[in-house]
């Protein structure tokens, strides 16, 4: 429970990605070179929001334990007790999904 730790300031959010698939369904081991990039990831923890020109506080758009979509590139890693999470804006997440 590291990300208890971190608070992410204004509009950012600290997501933890998903782990990239290791093994295919017929049990063969991928090399990490053919392993795709994971783009989902879960949401650990959330800022406030941001603040817009009249003042007032937007607030961030994703919950806490929602599963979301990110980009291919961007974000900021951030190593909190040896594990990796990554720091993105609200508006650079593509989308969260519904269950």
């Amino acid at each position: 429970m590291a990300f208890r730790k971190f608070l992410p300031l204004f509009d950012r959010v600290l997501v933890e990605r998903f782990t990239a698939e290791t093994v295919t369904k017929g049990g063969i081991m991928l090399p990490e070179k053919s392993q795709g990039k994971v783009l989902q990831a879960t949401v650990v923890a959330v800022g406030p929001g941001s603040v817009n020109q009249k003042g007032h506080v937007l607030p961030v758009s994703v919950k806490v334990g929602e599963k979301v979509l990110l980009p291919e590139y961007g974000g900021t890693k951030v190593v909190l007790d040896d594990k990796d999470y990554f720091l993105f804006r609200d508006g650079d997440i593509l989308g969260k999904y519904v269950e």
